[in-house]
């Protein structure tokens, strides 16, 4: 069974982000789920995406004590099939704590983890989400007045939480350019 056709029967649809299309091209609009005037959108995705709101998951606060930022979670998660890539996404209003950031993407990564592992045990197909790039990035400063966009890369591949792909000021943002692919 395909990745995306599990992830459909397993993710609720009130947890889901609906692509839009604009002059016929697939987009995102994200926004900040604490700040509505917090946006970003993300333009040029691929077919069969599939956009996770995070945080509509309840907190695990009910088991774990959360000291060392383990109930955190990023904002969003985009899935592409067809890239094989996974990208974690953490909107902030302005810039907070790098810390802070990385454990809330950390904490995303693990439950896609556990997705993963619910697919492989529930729907019995030991392949599922195997091979996928994941991809960190921080978008900050979503509610100020649109400057160009900076974005900060590091030396390294931005495939670990603390090496997060910074964007301040998402004027213009493209799936290919988050997930390392090129624009």
């Amino acid at each position: 069974m395909p990745d995306m056709d599990i992830l459909s029967q397993m993710i609720k649809g009130t947890a889901l982000v609906q692509p839009e299309e604009e002059y016929g091209k697939p987009l995102v609009k994200l926004s900040e789920p604490q700040a509505p005037d917090s946006k970003a959108t993300i333009r040029n995705l691929p077919a069969n995406v599939m956009i996770i709101k995070v945080e509509a998951f309840r907190s695990p606060d009910d088991v774990f004590n959360g000291g060392n930022g383990e109930c955190k979670r990023a904002d969003y998660v985009i899935i592409s099939a067809e890239k094989k890539c996974i990208i974690y996404i953490e909107m902030k209003r302005t810039k907070d704590g790098w810390n802070q950031i990385v454990k809330q993407l950390l904490g995303s990564q693990c439950f896609v983890k556990y997705c993963q592992e619910v697919g492989k045990g529930f729907w019995n197909q030991n392949e599922f989400l195997n091979g996928y790039k994941s991809r960190f990035i921080s978008i900050g400063h979503t509610s100020i007045a649109k400057r160009k966009t900076r974005i900060t890369r590091n030396a390294e591949r931005h495939d670990t939480p603390d090496r997060a792909m910074k964007v301040d000021w998402p004027n213009y943002l493209q799936f290919n350019q988050l997930a390392g692919l090129g624009a």
